[in-house]
């Protein structure tokens, strides 16, 4: 080693003894509403030997894009500099954050902090520094799904019965209080929801809901719209983020519907995800088109299906016509008693449970067979 590398390596391992006390922390760049305020998260550490000249009357001093004189754009102790604020943190406790006030396009730039003591301690810590980010408008809220307790992407399809979580999350930014996150549905439903504030990587507070729920039937489809309101210093702004939930489960029959005349014709409707099949038996034996039935489908949705079935065979008391209803996820039935009547009797299963539907006038005696329930018609 020649001399002049020897006298480098001195300079460099001085710079370490003398600089290594002195750091700060700051995130790496901030977003900042236009009209609105902006805090910078700030805490710093100087040298044991200058913690005597660290007293309540120590000045905060913020340079722009340059650590000259002419760049300074905020001093605690000077209220005519051109950025207005203040440092909430104690710089006796070393705590530097700071908040500026009325947001323009000029507070966009990489700044520095300078701590102005008493005696000799002045120091511009240009080891780091924060880059702030001006935006006329504030970001959309994040909206993000988990399914027991793990992250999935927003359109993935979840089963029914998962442990849901859809969360709604943005940055606080700076407003005479905190912004507020509200949920809304398109479909009325009872959810769990609890609301926070915390800090993220960047050490930025962000406001935080979530929506807990287990996942069922009533839930596909459903748009989930989440509104974040910021109250500005002079207006109020809204911004919106919308996730529509996919459920996968089995199927389930809305409809099951009979009318006999000359010919026995019987519809049944069903849901599922994916969409069901729907077989017929007429008394426990499978039945297709053939010249004695008929079968048609209709496919009302991309979940929904609606399945007719004619009879033009003679049918006996005791037969009995069943709908059965299957996708990869399950199956279900109904079936029914075909007895003698004549009128038109429906029996609807609606996704909010079981009723029925009589004629006005039917034949007296006549009876309808539900399952295991019996219904006779006067």
């Amino acid at each position: 080693m020649n001399k002049e590398q020897k006298i480098i390596l001195l300079v460099l391992l001085l710079q370490g003894v003398c600089c290594g006390d002195w750091n700060i922390s700051l995130p790496e760049k901030i977003e900042a509403l236009s009209g609105s305020c902006v805090t910078i998260n700030c805490t710093f550490t100087i040298n044991n030997t200058h913690d005597k000249y660290l007293t309540d009357s120590a000045a905060g001093v913020w340079l722009k894009d340059g650590t000259k004189d002419n760049n300074i754009v905020f001093n605690s102790t000077n209220s005519k500099l051109s950025f207005k604020g203040e440092i909430t943190g104690k710089l006796k406790h070393k705590d530097c954050t700071t908040i500026f006030y009325n947001v323009t396009s000029n507070h966009n730039g990489r700044f520095q902090f300078r701590l102005e003591g008493n005696g000799p301690l002045k120091y511009v810590y240009q080891q780091k520094s924060v880059s702030i980010n001006v935006i006329d408008s504030h970001p959309n809220p994040t909206v993000q799904m988990f399914k027991d307790q793990m992250e999935v992407k927003v359109h993935e399809e979840v089963l029914e019965r998962s442990s849901m979580c859809l969360r709604c999350s943005a940055k606080t930014l700076c407003s005479s209080s905190p912004p507020t996150l509200t949920w809304s549905f398109t479909d009325r439903l009872h959810l769990n929801e609890n609301s926070r504030l915390q800090l993220d990587q960047q050490n930025q507070t962000e406001i935080i809901s979530d929506l807990n729920f287990t996942a069922t039937n009533l839930q596909h489809g459903v748009t989930f719209i989440c509104t974040i309101i910021y109250q500005l210093q002079q207006r109020n702004t809204t911004a919106q983020s919308y996730i529509t939930l996919r459920v996968q489960y089995a199927p389930k029959i809305s409809l099951f519907s009979c009318n006999r005349t000359d010919v026995t014709v019987c519809l049944c409707e069903a849901h599922g995800n994916p969409s069901p099949k729907v077989k017929w038996f007429l008394s426990g034996r499978p039945v297709s088109n053939s010249p004695n039935a008929s079968i048609i489908e209709e496919r009302l949705s991309s979940t929904d299906l609606r399945s007719f079935i004619s009879l033009h065979q003679s049918l006996t008391h005791t037969d009995t016509l069943q709908c059965v209803t299957i996708n990869t996820h399950g199956n279900t039935s109904q079936q029914i008693q075909l007895l003698h009547y004549s009128h038109e009797t429906r029996y609807f299963l609606g996704r909010t449970g079981p009723y029925k539907a009589l004629p006005s006038e039917a034949r007296q005696g006549s009876s309808l067979a539900f399952g295991e329930h019996t219904v006779n018609q006067m």
